[in-house]
């Protein structure tokens, strides 16, 4: 009888499952069901992340013996033949799952989120962000120097992107999902909830949209518990009990740490650029295959590591060192300089990782170095040169994600330490402000820029681009169609647009010729005539693209 009733309260309960499903498909989830699904795409983040960042640990003990905490020191006991290969052998697993799974041979990271949040309705690639993954994961655990945001972001994408799948969720869902995602996925790798949430809306989204909110805050939450039941409630980054600051005295000097920091983070990024665009260079010039390139990178790498181990991998060991006034001033700028290198030569091999945690060690290090000047010059209106190191993590972090906001809050819930606030936010300010203008807006902005893709002119750029004119065809026979023979003159002409055209290239066409109206033309062979499918008029395409741009507003300020 028990087995009966537990049979008939499954049965039961599956129904509903596929009832609830069924509904959310048709009509899309409703606000308590979107923020369930926010809840358990946070925990699948939340998860997603803290499986990316014990599988780098578990390879890095089992190839150097300890993982990020103390990676460097334990590096620079080992025989100096093991430190060159591994990052070798690393890279060539690396290019050999990227060339299988990926189109391009690149690893997916912060920047085709974007992409996917503004331009492919909250999707992002599944099988090439896997690969992107696993490659990632290698090469940090290998001795690759980048970072693990980018990767776990993308994860997080993936994990969003399968649920938006399942329920057919439309555009503005599934940018929703995505961002429920991101938050639990950055929540759960910096535990730091607040900075999460922000960084969903500042980076990703991109907008401050109250309506998404509550079921962003929710999924970070979820990601930040996951991350605290593995770690606990400890932060990243353990300070001096004393972080003193002369305060408004000493103001100034942050003000200029700021600029310096904007110039080291604009520096770092078009070094990866150009270490991208060198080494694409080279291949083609070459005719070597794509999957050589990360282990090309792999091979300087380890040539780089072995005086300087503390390159490798995520580079936590040298934050700690550089915020706790434990790096001298000669040794703080050597370091970063290589760090600079390592980092380009790293995402220029197209190895994988991300760029934020990279950015931290810099700012860390470009802080301490400050300071130490600083403080040397001025001693008696100085305070700790601590405060300067966590400044400038914050400052070229900052400037490097184009996110001041969500920066200084993953600093600070990184370190544990609000009471040097002010300091940290006038770096980050003006940091933030500089590199704008050095670069375009950000590391992530420029990317998709050099990929042709122009987020940065705001969606009345970008949006005739991704729309189709499809919806906007009148058939021939429709009652007031312009007659048949007109319509053939145009089309004869030249005056006409293919079935694929996109609203930007109708609107371009519409332009050139001044007409109300254009012939729309299909090639099905190539060696007979284009077919007259119907026509498109002019303001029904202005008012297809003034429905998009409304829609767009409604969700970034609803």
């Amino acid at each position: 009888m028990l087995r009966s009733f537990a049979a008939k309260a499954l049965h039961a309960f599956r129904h509903r499952a596929r009832t609830t499903l069924r509904i959310m498909r048709e009509r899309g989830p409703s606000q308590a069901q979107f923020w369930l699904l926010a809840l358990l795409i946070g925990i699948g983040a939340g998860f997603a992340a803290l499986g990316f960042r014990l599988g780098i640990s578990a390879l890095q003990r089992a190839v150097y013996g300890a993982d990020d905490v103390t990676l460097a020191s334990a590096a620079g006991n080992l025989p100096w033949i093991w430190v060159m290969i591994v990052p070798v052998i690393g890279g060539l697993v690396v290019g050999l799952v990227l060339d299988r799974f990926t189109p391009d041979a690149r690893a997916r990271a912060v920047s085709d989120v974007i992409e996917g949040a503004a331009l492919d309705g909250g999707r992002v690639e599944v099988r090439a962000g896997l690969a992107s993954a696993a490659a990632s994961l290698i090469t940090l655990g290998t001795g690759g120097s980048s970072g693990r945001e980018g990767p776990v972001v993308h994860l997080a994408g993936v994990v969003s992107t399968l649920v938006a799948r399942r329920i057919k969720a439309s555009p503005m869902t599934g940018r929703e999902l995505l961002g429920c995602a991101v938050a639990g996925a950055v929540a759960a790798s910096f535990n730091a909830p607040i900075a999460g949430a922000l960084f969903a809306h500042e980076v990703v989204l991109r907008h401050f949209a109250l309506h998404a909110f509550a079921p962003i805050a929710i999924a970070a939450v979820a990601g930040t518990v996951i991350n605290r039941l593995q770690f606990g409630g400890l932060t990243e980054f353990t300070l001096p009990l004393k972080m003193d600051l002369a305060f408004y005295v000493e103001l100034p000097a942050f003000m200029a740490l700021g600029l310096i920091c904007a110039l080291v983070a604009a520096a770092l990024m078009r070094s990866i650029f150009r270490a991208d665009s060198t080494a694409t260079w080279i291949m083609a010039r070459l005719g070597w295959p794509r999957w050589s390139r990360p282990a090309l990178a792999g091979l300087c790498l380890g040539l780089i590591a072995i005086p300087f181990p503390h390159i490798i991998g995520v580079g936590y060991e040298t934050t700690a060192a550089a915020l706790g006034g434990q790096i001298g001033l000669g040794q703080a700028i050597l370091f970063a300089a290589v760090k600079a290198v390592a980092v380009a030569i790293t995402l220029g091999g197209r190895m994988g990782g991300g760029v934020f945690s990279p950015a931290l060690v810099m700012g860390s290090l470009t802080g301490l170095a400050f300071g130490i000047i600083a403080t040397g010059i001025a001693p008696d209106y100085s305070g700790s040169v601590n405060v300067y190191a966590f400044a400038g993590m914050g400052a070229v972090g900052a400037a490097v994600l184009g996110a001041p906001i969500s920066t200084a809050l993953i600093v600070f819930e990184m370190t544990g330490d609000w009471q040097t606030g002010i300091a940290v936010m006038t770096s980050v300010s003006l940091s933030s402000a500089l590199a704008s203008r050095l670069v375009k807006r950000s590391f992530f902005l420029t990317q998709l820029e050099r990929r042709g893709i122009r987020l940065t002119e705001g969606p009345q750029a970008w949006l005739p681009h991704q729309l189709r004119i499809t919806p906007v065809i009148r058939p021939m026979d429709q009652e007031g169609a312009p007659a048949p023979d007109l319509v053939r003159n145009l089309a004869a002409a030249g005056s006409s647009l293919p079935l694929t055209s996109t609203l930007a290239e109708a609107l371009l066409e519409f332009d050139r010729t001044g007409a109300a109206f254009l012939p729309v033309i299909e090639t099905t062979d190539p060696e007979a005539d284009p077919q007259i499918v119907g026509t498109v008029r002019h303001v029904d395409a202005l008012r297809e693209l003034n429905r998009a741009l409304a829609e767009t507003a409604a969700e970034e300020h609803g």
